[in-house]
C-alpha cells in the first residue's frame, strides 16, 4: 500500500479538485501522521468498494466521500470521524457489512457509519415513512456521538453543492428536506458556516428566479454601499484606537437566504433590508467586550430597545455575542456584533468547536452542556413518539430558532421556543412537573395554562399528585417536548383503556361456553396470536377494544366454533347479555354527539374501528345500516352510571331583554353546567338558544326542562337528537 506522502497531485485543473493527496497536505496542518496513514487507510478500503460506481454527473464515486471529509477537515474534526466519512456510504451502497469495517476499523469507526447509513433492509409503506425512519435511527444514534451529525451535515451539504444534475422536482424535494431539517439542525449545533451555505444552495435550488433576481440586486447595491462603509470602518477603528481597546473590526455581508426571509416575514421592501449597514468587531477578552460597547455607544447614539446581551443569556445553541443597533451617519441604522476571539471561533463552529473526542484534551463549554440538553430531549420524544413520522414532526418543531428567555423562581434561566405557554416551561423543567401540572403564576399573578410566555418573565407551576395531561392542551402547547409527553400519556391511557374493554368484551362472549379468556390454555391462544400476527394477549385484547376485532368471532376461535350463525341467532344464555355501560370510561367508549344518549335512555353501541365503542340512543336516526352490521353491539346502562353527560336543548324564546340570562340562570339553578350556547333570531320576534348542558341523568334533564317552561319568555322547549 503506497503511504500518503507517496501520491503525487495530477495537473491543475479549473475545477476543484477531489484527491487524497490534498486532504492529506490539508491535515498535516492538525493531525499526526499515523492518525494521516489511518484517513489513508479508509480511502483505499472505500475506493476499492466504490469501485466502478458512478455519481449521476459521471465522476467516480469516491470524489463524493472524499469532498465530505474535506469538508469536515475545515472545522478540525478528528481523525476517526473523518475515516467514517470517507466510507460513510460503504454500508448502504456495496457489501461490505458493519462486521467488516469492525474487524478492520474498529467498533468506534464501524459505528459511526452505521449511524449515517440509511435503513434499507426494511420494507416500508411509503417513501415518506423510510426517510423518516433512517433520519430517527440517524438521530437516535446522534445521541452517543454527535460526529455522526456533522458526517451527516457535511454529506448533505456536497450533495446540494452538486444537486444541478438531479431533475428539477427531484432538485425542490432535496431543498426543501433540507431548510425544514438539516439546516435548522446546524443552527441547533452553532455551526454557522455550514448552516448558511445550506441555506444558500437550497434558497438558489427551491426559488431559483427570487434568488437570480435578489442576487442582481444585491450586487447593484453593492456599489453604493462601499464608501458609507469605508467610512464607518474608519471610524469604528479610530474610535477603539483612541480608547486603547485592540480588536479587528470586520464589515458583514447578509447572505441573499437572510436577506428574502426578513423581506418575506417582516413584509419589508428590498431597500429597508439592505440599507442596514452591519459590522462585527472581534476583541481579545470577555470584559473587553463591554469595554467595546461602550465605545460603539459613545460614538453612535443606540437604538432604544435594540441590545441583546448574548454573553451573559447565551442562546440555546451555545452563541455568545452583544448585539446592538445604532444610529449611524446621515440616520443610517448600523448592526453591531461584539465578541471574542474564542466566542467568534464558537459563532462558526458551534459544537464542532467543543465536543469531547476521547483523543483529544479534556474541554467544556456551553455548547457541549446546551448539546448534550438537546440529545437528551431527543431521547425523550424517541420515547413518546407512536412512529418514526411522529417523531420527525416533533424534532421539526424544536428546529425552530426563535426563542424565549424566562426564568424559574430560584433565578435559572430556560430556552423556549417562541410562542411557549406554561405548559411548554413545565415540561422544560420535567416530564413529571408536566404531567401533573395544574395551576401557574407569571411573575406572582396566577394565569391560565394556555397563556404565552415572553422573555424576562419569571414563572412558577404549581403540581398535584392526582392531576394528569389533557387532551385539550395540544391545542396550544408549542414544543416537540410537551406535545410527545402529552401524546405519549394518552396513547398508554387510550391503550390500557383498551385492553380492559376487550377483556371484558371476550369474556362476555366467551361466557356463553362458561369461559373467560384466562382459562384459555396457552397453546390455543398462542395459535390464534400467530393467525392474526399479533405478539401477546394484551394485543388482541387491545384490538378488540378498539373494534379491530370482533369479540364474537375471536371467541368462535377460541372455543373451536366454526359456525358462522349471525349474532340474531345465538342462543341467548347468560353470557351473551348486554354490556353494561357506565359512564366512565373516557377514550374507547364514547357518546355520540348526534344523539348525546343519557343514564334512562335506550341505548346501543356500533364498533368503529380503530377508536373503539360509540353508544347511541336506539332510537338515532344515523345508526342506519349499521343495526344490520357485524359491527353492532347490545349495551345498557349500569345500575348507577356516574359522571356528567352532555346533552342539547333548544329552547324559543321572545325577543325581550334579559331572556338568555333568564333562562342561563334557571339552568344553573338546577344544578347544571352550560357548555355552550348559541342564540340565532328567527323572525324579529322569537329568538332560538340552542345550549349545551351537561346532565347526570333523563330524570335531571326532564327537571331542567319544566323549570324552563315556567319562564315566561320561553314560547317552546325540546331536546335536540
Amino acid at each position: 500500500m503506497n503511504s500518503p506522502a507517496s501520491i503525487q497531485p495530477s495537473e491543475p485543473s479549473s475545477k476543484p479538485r477531489f484527491l487524497i493527496s490534498d486532504l492529506c497536505v490539508y491535515l498535516e496542518s492538525y493531525l499526526s501522521v499515523e492518525q494521516i496513514r489511518e484517513v489513508y487507510r479508509a480511502y483505499v478500503f472505500s475506493a476499492e468498494a466504490h469501485e466502478g460506481q458512478k455519481r449521476l454527473s459521471g465522476e467516480p464515486y469516491i470524489y463524493h466521500p472524499l469532498a465530505v471529509a474535506r469538508i469536515l477537515a475545515d472545522i478540525r474534526l478528528d481523525s476517526r470521524c473523518l475515516m467514517a466519512a470517507i466510507m460513510h456510504d460503504v454500508l448502504e451502497d456495496t457489501p461490505v457489512t458493519k462486521a467488516q469495517l469492525e474487524e478492520e476499523f474498529g467498533e468506534e469507526v464501524a459505528t459511526l457509519v452505521d449511524g449515517v447509513s440509511k435503513l434499507n433492509q426494511i420494507n416500508f409503506p411509503s417513501k415518506a415513512e423510510a426517510q423518516a425512519a433512517s433520519f430517527r435511527k440517524m438521530l437516535l444514534a446522534m445521541t452517543q456521538d454527535i460526529r455522526i451529525i456533522l458526517i451527516k451535515l457535511a454529506d448533505r451539504l456536497h450533495n446540494m453543492r452538486t444537486l444541478e444534475v438531479m431533475r428539477p422536482e427531484k432538485c425542490r424535494r432535496i431543498a426543501r428536506e433540507t431548510l425544514e431539517i438539516y439546516a435548522p439542525i446546524a443552527h441547533r449545533l452553532g455551526i454557522y458556516r455550514l448552516r448558511t451555505e445550506l441555506e444558500e444552495l437550497c434558497f438558489a435550488a427551491y426559488w431559483p428566479m427570487r434568488y437570480r433576481a435578489l442576487k442582481e440586486a444585491v450586487r447593484a447595491a453593492r456599489g453604493n454601499r462601499k464608501e458609507v462603509m469605508g467610512n464607518i470602518d474608519a471610524a469604528l477603528v479610530g474610535r477603539l484606537e483612541q480608547e486603547g481597546i485592540v480588536g479587528v473590526v470586520r464589515g458583514r455581508e447578509k447572505h441573499l437566504y437572510s436577506i428574502y426571509t426578513k423581506m418575506r416575514d417582516k413584509k419589508l421592501s428590498f431597500s429597508e433590508v439592505v440599507d442596514v449597514y452591519a459590522f462585527r468587531i472581534i476583541v481579545d477578552r470577555l470584559d473587553t467586550c463591554y469595554r467595546a460597547l461602550g465605545v460603539v455607544h459613545n460614538l453612535y447614539k443606540p437604538v432604544p430597545g435594540r441590545f441583546k446581551d448574548y454573553i451573559a443569556i447565551p442562546k440555546a445553541n451555545g452563541y455568545q455575542s452583544l448585539h446592538t443597533l445604532l444610529f449611524g451617519p446621515h440616520g443610517l441604522p448600523i448592526e453591531i456584533q461584539i465578541r471574542t476571539v474564542e466566542m467568534d471561533r464558537m459563532a462558526e463552529s458551534g459544537i464542532a468547536a467543543h465536543w469531547l473526542y476521547k483523543s483529544s484534551e479534556n474541554q467544556s463549554g456551553e455548547a457541549h452542556a446546551d448539546a448534550s440538553n438537546w440529545l437528551k430531549n431527543l431521547l425523550e420524544l424517541q420515547k413518546d413518539a407512536g412512529d418514526s413520522m411522529e417523531f420527525l414532526e416533533h424534532v421539526k418543531v424544536d428546529l425552530f430558532p426563535d426563542e424565549v428567555y424566562v426564568f424559574t423562581p430560584r433565578g435559572k434561566i430556560m430556552v423556549l421556543a417562541k410562542g411557549a405557554t406554561v405548559i411548554d416551561f413545565a415540561y422544560a423543567v420535567h416530564s413529571d412537573v408536566g404531567n401533573h401540572t395544574v395551576a401557574a403564576r407569571v411573575d406572582r399573578h396566577m394565569v391560565p395554562l394556555r397563556t404565552r410566555l415572553y422573555s424576562g418573565q419569571t414563572v412558577e407551576i404549581i403540581t398535584s399528585d392526582t392531576a394528569n395531561p389533557s387532551a385539550a392542551w395540544l391545542n396550544f402547547v408549542v414544543t416537540g417536548k410537551a406535545r410527545a409527553n402529552i401524546r405519549g400519556y394518552l396513547k398508554n391511557l387510550r391503550h390500557q383503556e383498551a385492553v380492559t374493554l376487550g377483556r371484558r368484551l371476550l369474556n362476555k362472549d366467551l361466557a356463553q361456553h362458561d369461559l373467560t379468556i384466562d382459562q384459555i390454555p396457552d397453546s390455543q391462544l398462542g395459535r390464534l396470536l400467530e393467525d392474526f400476527h399479533l405478539t401477546s394477549k394484551e394485543a388482541l385484547l387491545e384490538e378488540i377494544g378498539l373494534g379491530n376485532r370482533m369479540p364474537l368471532l375471536v371467541a368462535r376461535r377460541l372455543t373451536d366454533s366454526d359456525t358462522e350463525l349471525p349474532r340474531e341467532d345465538l342462543p341467548q344464555q347468560a353470557g351473551s347479555a348486554p354490556l353494561a355501560i357506565t359512564g366512565t370510561e373516557g377514550m374507547v367508549v364514547r357518546f355520540a354527539k348526534c344523539c348525546r344518549p343519557l343514564p334512562g335512555d335506550e341505548i346501543v353501541a356500533i364498533f368503529n374501528p380503530g377508536k373503539g365503542i360509540v353508544v347511541h340512543r336506539h332510537e338515532c336516526r344515523n345508526l342506519g345500516d349499521f343495526r344490520k352490521s357485524d359491527s353492532w353491539l347490545d349495551v345498557k346502562w349500569e345500575k348507577e352510571p356516574v359522571g356528567d353527560f352532555t346533552t342539547e336543548i333548544k329552547v324559543d324564546v321572545g325577543n325581550k331583554r334579559g331572556a338568555l340570562a333568564s333562562v342561563a340562570s334557571a339552568i344553573s339553578e338546577m344544578g347544571s353546567n352550560i357548555k355552550n350556547v348559541i342564540m340565532e333570531e328567527r323572525d324579529g320576534l322569537t329568538s332560538t338558544l340552542h345550549f349545551v348542558v351537561a346532565v347526570d341523568s333523563r330524570v335531571h334533564l326532564a327537571n331542567i326542562m319544566r323549570r324552563l317552561r315556567q319562564l315566561s319568555s320561553v314560547l317552546r322547549i325540546h331536546r335536540v337528537g
